[in-house]
């Protein structure tokens, strides 16, 4: 079955800190895809703002911090069927959402999860810190949760719009990685994974602490299990 790519009917997520040497060139190259975009991030954030302000996007302000925060304040305002939430460090290739979408489409599912450690999956970014780290979670979320996914911390996601929203997900910060398809397996959506291969940053800086979030992430995930 050949699945017609229609990039109007998604929205892009691009939660946004202090990314004026990266978001510029990621929504450059996104001027060539007819995805609509929201911005989320932080008002006192000038440069940043300033750094895009000759593209077309939607911005919004928060009033919290917090990736998590960002995601959830962003999501609740997509108008579209279905949103993206795409990082704003260029580490994600906009080609993989159309693979995405014919994913989520064909298999009639609700959430796919991009993985890099699916095969033809891979990544340019990865340390053996966070890759242990991401390993152990994501054993921890089959084995306590039956989560059929293979690569929890990566947040390249594509997703059915009124489904997530309605999941009202708590985190405001690096917690939602895990909290989202807990939750999503949790309330019966169908996810899944699927192969991606995440770039190298543009300005090659991690916005996580690995130790610090890993923490806060395993307490989330025992405070879910129980």
């Amino acid at each position: 079955m050949t699945i017609k790519f229609k990039p109007s009917k998604i929205t892009l997520v691009i939660p946004a800190k202090k990314e004026k040497e990266s978001l510029p060139a990621v929504l450059k190259e996104l001027k060539k895809y007819q995805f609509k975009l929201i911005i989320v991030l932080e008002k006192n954030d000038i440069e940043t703002i300033e750094s895009i302000k000759q593209f077309k996007k939607k911005l919004i302000f928060q009033k919290r911090k917090g990736y998590g925060d960002a995601l959830r304040l962003g999501i609740k305002n997509v108008k579209t069927p279905f949103f993206c939430i795409f990082n704003a460090d260029g580490s994600f290739n906009p080609r993989e959402i159309n693979l995405f979408y014919n994913k989520l489409i064909k298999t009639r599912s609700d959430i796919v999860f991009g993985s890099r450690y699916e095969k033809r999956g891979g990544s340019k970014d990865d340390t053996i810190v966070t890759w242990i780290g991401n390993k152990i979670f994501t054993a921890m979320g089959t084995v306590l949760f039956r989560l059929p996914i293979t690569d929890i911390l990566y947040t390249f996601v594509i997703g059915n719009t009124v489904k997530v929203n309605k999941l009202k997900l708590k985190s405001f910060d690096f917690r939602y990685c895990v909290e989202l398809p807990i939750q999503a397996n949790k309330n019966y959506l169908k996810i899944i994974s699927c192969h991606s291969i995440e770039r190298p940053r543009i300005a090659g800086v991690k916005k996580v602490n690995a130790f610090k979030d890993g923490f806060m992430i395993l307490k989330e995930m025992i405070k879910q299990f129980f």
